[in-house]
Parts: structure tokens; sequence; C-alpha cells
């Protein structure tokens, strides 16, 4: 298994902008924590411009996955993404 950081960059009114997708965010995350695959998420910054989450997986196809159902993505929320891989040395 290995680790991989998505990391999201959003528009300037995302936490206002959410509201409406959020529930269903949320269950997709929470969807992936359950199988083992998202360890952790959460925005960045203040206020928030970006959102870190920590993937734990086969490969970067199973994130790619999240990013194509993920209605912040796909409401355009999300102005840019990036997956990166991750070489955890220590904790995980």
């Amino acid at each position: 298994m290995a680790y991989f950081a998505l990391l999201y960059d959003v528009v300037d009114d995302f936490v206002a902008r959410r509201a409406i997708h959020r529930t269903e965010h949320l269950r997709l995350a929470s969807e992936a924590h359950v199988r083992g695959e998202l360890v952790l998420a959460g925005a960045l910054g203040e206020p928030v411009d970006r959102a870190l989450l920590v993937f734990r997986a086969t490969d970067r196809a199973v994130v790619e996955r999240f990013v194509a159902r993920d209605p912040y993505v796909t409401s355009g929320l999300v102005t840019q993404w990036t997956i990166e891989s991750w070489a955890v040395v220590i904790g995980g």
C-alpha cells in the first residue's frame, strides 16, 4: 500500500458555497475512510483556500475515482487538484 496526498485548490468563497454539497462530499469521504482508503482529510488556510486528503491505497486510481465523484470537484468549487505520491518515513 502507498500513500497519496490529494490537494484541492478551492474558490474564494468555498466555505459559503460548499453547504449544498457537503453532505454528499462527507458521505463519499466517510465511505472511503471505512474502506481504509482515506486516512485524513481537512481544509487548509484561514480563510480556507485549499484542502488536503491523505489516502492509503494500492494505486492512484483509487484517488482518481474519489475525485471524479466528489461534488466539490464536479460543481466547480475545486479549481485545481493534484495527486502526489507520498513517501511516509515516520508514522503510518
